[in-house]
């Protein structure tokens, strides 16, 4: 590999999926999540739907991660039936594809970004922009970066901020969302029907609070940690941004696989057509890479990310609102 290239472009040659291994990954963890969640129905001991229910959350949060990789052409990005099959499951997931595609899309481009990053991600405001702002703009921005609004972003951040507020903002454009409404109240009308309330909680509400409650910290710590850099347009490069302003989360192999290797975070924003199977084989290869912002899912490191707030233009760090 030639050291003189950019690192952008000695990344190039791992961005080829496999195509069997892509289907593997996608019908497999669809098998899994289709048999979970058939464990969480009437039949089996509570103890076992209770530990089915959790187990189906984490894999809603797996072919989460490979949705997104598909929508990135990361994977089978030639393949209709791959494009069809992770619409239906955007809509299924709370994630329409209209919304996710465009605004995750904004999101790469403008990362790290102090003006235009707020669409597709968690807002950022500086602290003069926080102390100069009305009571209710302030409630507003640290509502949107609360612990309890990322534990609830079932829904929070899908229902309402995926679906709802999309289609009421521009139903034409956003008509998949009315779908993935319409969908998920049929869910849950046919599951009280059929087998009872306790299903509607074991069945489709615990695992969906799980899965978003973990895929909404993930993506807030993923680009909100100790030692994260913002820029305004002056000094911003898209491989600084991925390198300075993407965390390496760093998980144990079982995480890793639930959580489908989106912990290399620094690496899928240098380039965001590498599958996420090959994420870790990129890591080893590359040295630069090896020297990633890092944060875990340790409680104290996610305290430390969960007490900033606002970035401070003065010290060019990340702050709490205490005493502000």
């Amino acid at each position: 590999m030639n050291p003189a290239l950019t690192l952008h472009a000695r990344t190039k040659a791992y961005a080829k999926d496999h195509p069997l291994k892509s289907w593997w990954c996608i019908l497999s963890t669809t098998f899994y999540l289709g048999a979970a969640t058939a464990a969480t129905l009437p039949g089996p001991p509570l103890a076992f739907r209770v530990f089915a229910s959790f187990l189906t959350g984490l894999l809603v949060l797996r072919l989460f991660v490979i949705y997104h990789d598909q929508q990135h052409h990361a994977i089978l990005p030639k393949s209709g039936l791959a494009e069809f099959l992770m619409r239906l499951f955007g809509i299924w997931v709370l994630s329409p594809s209209s919304v996710w595609r465009s605004s995750h899309d904004h999101h790469h481009a403008h990362n790290s970004k102090l003006r235009g990053s707020h669409i597709g991600s968690y807002p950022i405001m500086t602290k003069e922009q926080y102390q100069n702002s009305p009571g209710g703009l302030r409630f507003q921005y640290l509502f949107m970066r609360h612990p309890l609004t990322m534990l609830f972003g079932y829904f929070f951040v899908f229902l309402y901020g995926m679906v709802v507020n999309p289609f009421l903002n521009s139903p034409r454009k956003h008509f998949d969302c009315l779908l993935a409404l319409l969908l998920h109240v049929a869910l849950g009308v046919g599951l009280v029907w059929y087998f009872g309330w306790l299903a509607l909680g074991l069945t489709l509400v615990l695992p969906r609070i799980l899965a978003g409650a973990i895929g909404s910290y993930l993506f807030y710590a993923q680009h909100n940690f100790p030692g994260v850099s913002f820029k305004d347009k002056a000094g911003w490069t898209y491989e600084k941004a991925a390198l300075e302003s993407s965390s390496y989360l760093k998980t144990g192999p079982l995480m890793a696989w639930f959580s489908g290797n989106i912990g290399y975070h620094h690496i899928h924003h240098l380039n965001a057509r590498i599958p996420f199977y090959r994420l870790p084989e990129l890591f080893r290869d590359i040295p630069e890479l090896q020297k990633p912002k890092v944060t875990t899912l340790h409680p104290l490191d996610i305290i430390r990310c969960l007490r900033l707030k606002v970035w401070c233009v003065e010290t060019q760090r990340m702050v709490g609102v205490r005493g502000l």
